[in-house]
């Protein structure tokens, strides 16, 4: 795993019920926050090609340069977050293959150093057959061989060139999926599981908390607008900056019309 330094504009907006809004809205190249970059194979094989993501015109842009059968995730917040609602602003630009749109959650390491994490997608789905379809699955992220399927539906891909809005709630053992205001997958139970792979056990986690972040497999991408409202009491990254509270109605402004 990749730690990068990127200028982000992180801000904590804070709510009435005690709950935090993290906000993003990649505007600030100033600030510099620590994001990591997680690059994952879809089942089990591909190889990453040349990808970046940088910042352009106040938003964060995902670039690929060719077909691949991986998902790059990045990843914001602490081991220690539990529950949450993740929203983000996605236009796809190009599509190099079979490609999806990913929200990930609960992202984290267990005792045996293997990295886990609950993702939903919403893309093309090369098995059992091709298909466009909106899906939620728990998986050991840095290896393709423990893939534990949560609910899946057919369903249409993001619209190439215009601006869609993707959430994801997790709170306690249930995670919900909406696409443009719609719900499309959930409420999803999450419990620990074990199953026989391929004449290997692999014990699938009930994945009780962890970081959160977005992703793209073979889309050139932007995102804007990321929100995450948390739970009270919860670690906050390290060096996040406070937003006034004079200054939330104009950042609320300022998210993306549909």
């Amino acid at each position: 795993m990749k730690i990068l330094s990127i200028g982000l504009g992180i801000f904590i907006l804070t709510c009435a019920a005690g709950a935090e809004v993290f906000l993003e809205t990649f505007d600030d190249r100033d600030i510099i926050e620590q994001w990591q970059e997680l690059t994952i194979l879809n089942f089990g094989d591909g190889l990453p090609g040349p990808h970046s993501w940088e910042i352009v015109d106040g938003q964060l842009q995902s670039l690929i340069m060719g077909d691949e059968r991986v998902t790059h995730l990045f990843l914001i917040g602490d081991k220690e977050w539990q529950d949450y609602d993740i929203e983000v602003d996605v236009k796809p630009l190009r599509k190099h293959g079979p490609a999806h749109i990913a929200i990930a959650s609960r992202i984290h390491q267990n005792q045996e150093n293997q990295t886990w994490g609950v993702l939903c997608t919403i893309g093309d789905t090369p098995i059992p057959e091709p298909k466009s379809m909106a899906l939620c699955f728990g998986r050991r992220l840095l290896d393709g061989d423990a893939f534990l399927h949560f609910e899946g539906k057919p369903y249409r891909s993001l619209s190439v060139g215009r601006w869609s809005h993707l959430k994801l709630s997790v709170h306690g053992k249930h995670l919900t999926f909406w696409i443009n205001g719609e719900q499309v997958l959930g409420p999803v139970t999450l419990e620990a599981k074990r199953f026989l792979v391929q004449e290997r056990g692999f014990l699938f986690p009930d994945y009780p908390n962890g970081k959160v972040g977005f992703g793209v497999s073979n889309y050139a991408a932007l995102f804007d607008n990321l929100s995450i409202t948390t739970g009270d009491n919860i670690p906050n990254p390290r060096g996040l900056a406070v937003t006034p509270r004079t200054k939330l109605a104009t950042t609320w402004g300022n998210l993306k019309q549909f």
